[in-house]
């Protein structure tokens, strides 16, 4: 499987001349990330923006077997890819416009890192906080902390507990 798959039409010029801003949120199974595409379409939506959906396939720990693993692997990636059209359906309901997809395999913190200096026309991070007492999340917590200097965007961070009445009107 490549490293890396998107569907991306070519980078488009926004109303006002410049060029596109696109709005990167990671997609996986948390509640939270619902808050970070509502407020990553708005913001795209508005600002004549796009977003860009990341999601990634953790290594199967499975690999007695070649063949098993390779089933595996494409298990997880048929499920990772009807996610991404769920999720693409309501970007495109709020945004107005198909998002980019990036499916890559590997470790969430370490694929998003690459992401973010390999395509360019990423403009902002958008992550949303988690609301249990464990913290707002392994990701968030990474990226808003040490590294957060290192970053050559803006990372946004969209409190886990926001409706979406309060999420329109930041927006």
């Amino acid at each position: 499987m490549p490293k890396t798959e998107r569907s991306r039409p070519g980078a488009a010029a926004t109303p006002r001349g410049g060029r596109e801003r696109i709005f990167l949120v990671v997609v996986d199974a948390t509640k939270e990330h619902e808050k970070a595409l509502r407020f990553a379409s708005l913001r795209a939506r508005n600002t004549g923006g796009r977003v860009a959906l990341l999601y990634v396939l953790e290594p199967a720990e499975f690999q007695h077997w070649m063949a098993v693993e390779s089933l595996m692997r494409e298990e997880r990636r048929q499920e990772a890819e009807a996610l991404l059209q769920r999720v693409s359906a309501e970007v495109q309901k709020v945004s107005g416009l198909t998002p980019v997809f990036y499916l890559r395999e590997g470790n969430v913190h370490d694929e998003l890192l690459k992401l973010i200096d390999e395509e360019r026309s990423i403009s902002i991070l958008v992550l949303a906080a988690g609301t249990d007492k464990k913290g707002p999340g392994p990701l968030v917590s990474q990226l808003a902390g040490k590294q957060s200097g290192s970053l050559r965007i803006p990372i946004t961070i969209v409190p886990g507990n926001l409706s979406d009445d309060d999420i329109d009107a930041l927006t």
